[in-house]
């Protein structure tokens, strides 16, 4: 599992290769946090290489959702495939975050 953090314009792009499970969550929170320290409000998480989000992953992006809010940020999410889109509409995650079909789509009017 590889976490890619690079910047697109302004905005965060973090790249998530494989899951997101309680095994590697924390390693992404703190690389956001580190981000949000640096004064970074604009992330988009790119979830076009992952296959498997579990609980403690939700946990996490909910939890960095509310983070860079109260930092007047906003966290936007792409590239969810087919199962993944319906994790986040059968938690209703799907109301808490934009989620966009493509990764352009998700940088659009930040």
């Amino acid at each position: 599992m590889a976490f890619k953090v690079n910047r697109e314009g302004d905005v965060v792009v973090v790249d998530v290769d494989g899951q997101l499970i309680v095994g590697n969550r924390q390693e992404l929170k703190q690389r956001v946090l580190d981000e949000v320290e640096e004064g970074e409000r604009k992330f988009l998480v790119d979830f076009s290489r992952t296959g498997y989000i579990d609980s403690s992953g939700l946990g996490v992006l909910v939890s960095l959702s509310k983070k860079i809010r109260e930092q007047g940020g906003e966290l936007r999410l792409a590239s969810l495939n087919e199962d993944l889109r319906t994790l986040f509409e059968l938690t209703k995650l799907d109301t808490l975050f934009r989620i966009s079909d493509t990764r352009e789509e998700g940088l659009e009017g930040f």
